[in-house]
């Protein structure tokens, strides 16, 4: 009998393994001679004896702890519907949100009369994936001052499969742009959010249950955006270029890579040269 091979790609209806002693996961299926085949294109994964086939590009497969930016599409009873470019939209719990006066205050129905004042239709957020459900559904939550609406930027998507999940998905990049990579393909390019000293140092003494609890927490729904300077939004545009220079070049995307190719990009005055395709491929050959 023929093991399977976990290195190299296989395509649909390439043949796995004809041994019935692996169980069939995610993108494979079983032929009517009992075989296993993949069923879409992408590489080998085993788990025990499971065997599933991770796709190279698809929709967004979330997990548990994922840091994702998602849109809102709709408000519903007690409930925000979030698109993050999965097969279905997450769902955002009203009780799952930080809303101002604490995390610990209870959810009233005052507080589900004003859910448009906290979260709308059209807005964007980042989140942390919270539960993963068996129909490939998710439910996401804000329960911290990282998360919540996001203002002062831009969105970039890329593939969900050129995303490294890392521990850290918020990363402070020169210029004074941040970027929030969500495992998801979603980033989000925004001014950085500068803390004055004695912020951080009180931060740091009262931990995170006394963080929860900043007057700070009011504005994680401001929903208006502060003055950008034009400097900072041509760095923004920079970083955009750069990204969509790395996805067409199909490369992972991760923070010190966006710090090396800003770098490398920096030879050219014009961010608009980022877009021509063979300024894309020298600046991807000069990274490491």
């Amino acid at each position: 009998m023929e093991e399977p091979s976990f290195s190299g790609l296989f395509t649909p209806g390439e043949l796995i393994t004809d041994d019935p002693m692996w169980m069939r996961g995610h993108g494979t299926y079983t032929g009517q001679d009992r075989k296993t085949y993949s069923s879409v294109a992408g590489k080998l994964q085993r788990v025990n004896k499971l065997l599933t086939v991770k796709q190279l590009n698809g929709r967004y497969d979330p997990l548990v702890g994922d840091h994702i930016v998602g849109r809102i599409t709709e408000v519903g009873n007690r409930k925000w519907s979030v698109e993050l470019g999965a097969t279905q939209d997450a769902s955002l719990q009203l009780g799952s949100v930080n809303l101002p006066g604490g995390v610990l205050r209870r959810k009233s129905d005052d507080d589900e009369l004003n859910m448009r004042e906290f979260l709308k239709e059209g807005d964007l957020l980042n989140a942390e994936v919270q539960m993963v459900y068996q129909d490939g559904g998710c439910a996401l939550h804000t329960r911290s001052l990282r998360y919540g609406k996001l203002r002062n930027g831009m969105l970039c998507t890329v593939p969900p499969n050129l995303i490294l999940r890392q521990v850290t998905q918020s990363h402070d990049l020169e210029g004074g742009v941040e970027a929030i990579i969500g495992a998801n393909g979603y980033i989000w390019l925004r001014q950085s959010q500068g803390q004055k000293p004695e912020q951080q140092t009180t931060r740091k003494a009262n931990g995170l249950n006394r963080l929860e609890q900043d007057s700070d927490a009011a504005l994680i729904f401001k929903d208006t955006n502060d003055e950008i300077s034009i400097q900072t939004r041509q760095t923004i545009s920079r970083y955009y270029n750069c990204i969509q220079a790395l996805a067409d070049c199909e490369m992972m995307i991760f923070g010190s890579r966006l710090r090396e190719i800003y770098e490398a990009s920096l030879v050219y005055a014009d961010a608009a040269e980022l877009l021509k395709i063979e300024v894309k491929q020298d600046l991807c050959r000069q990274l490491k």
